[in-house]
């Protein structure tokens, strides 16, 4: 379900038949679970997505020769209730090495009851990616962008 109300954020939610613990630990766990594979900017096919659940921490892919690519950094790391990350891929859909063109993705975990959760995610600040911010707001908002992401959330959840 997307809800937008500012063109240069994208905002989706979900809610989980999960505890509140769980959905975080699950994100920032078994990233690798969630995060699809045709998703790539490295030469050779990922082996592993890698969220460092720390603030600092990186997001990166490693290929199955090893080799590395860092998309992003962890700006805000609260279990079990927040996530901040930057987005460092450019509208040309490759890295973005300038630190002030990355946007950024917030995610919210909310309670709703003991074994229930709201998953709200903002990726906001789109238009500091500069020329073509537009196009990757509707890749990211697209059926292959967060809404594949938070699919994929769900059913490495259950």
């Amino acid at each position: 379900m997307s809800i937008d109300a500012d063109p240069a954020t994208v905002t989706t939610e979900i809610t989980l038949e999960v505890p509140l613990e769980r959905a975080f630990r699950v994100f920032t766990e078994r990233f690798d679970q969630i995060k699809p594979r045709e998703h790539n900017m490295l030469g050779v096919d990922i082996a592993q997505s890698v969220f460092e659940p720390k603030v600092g921490g990186r997001i990166f892919d490693r290929g199955v020769d090893g080799s590395e690519c860092q998309w992003g950094r962890v700006l805000a790391y609260e279990p079990p209730t927040r996530l901040v990350f930057t987005w460092d891929i450019s509208p040309r859909w490759q890295i973005e090495t300038d630190p002030t063109h990355a946007s950024e993705v917030e995610i919210r975990f909310i309670a709703e009851g003991e074994r229930r959760t709201r998953v709200e995610l903002d990726h906001r600040n789109l238009e500091r990616h500069g020329e073509g911010w537009q196009g990757l707001a509707e890749g990211v908002r697209g059926d292959q962008g967060w809404p594949l992401y938070l699919q994929r959330f769900a059913e490495a959840a259950r």
